[in-house]
């Protein structure tokens, strides 16, 4: 049973996609981040046309 406590200890193939996911999970933050700043960018300047045209 410690051989295989041991075993699993040592294993590293797991800490791989662990790695990826987390790289993921930043990745998407940002985008979301990128997204939703343009959208609220956007939003702004596409109102102060419509006011101008009023």
């Amino acid at each position: 049973m410690l051989k295989c406590i041991a075993t699993f200890v040592r294993n590293e193939e797991g800490a791989s996609a662990v790695e990826y996911g987390l790289l993921v999970a930043l990745i998407a933050a940002v985008i979301i981040i990128a997204v939703t700043t343009i959208g609220t960018n956007l939003s702004a300047k596409f109102t102060e046309v419509a006011d101008k045209l009023k």
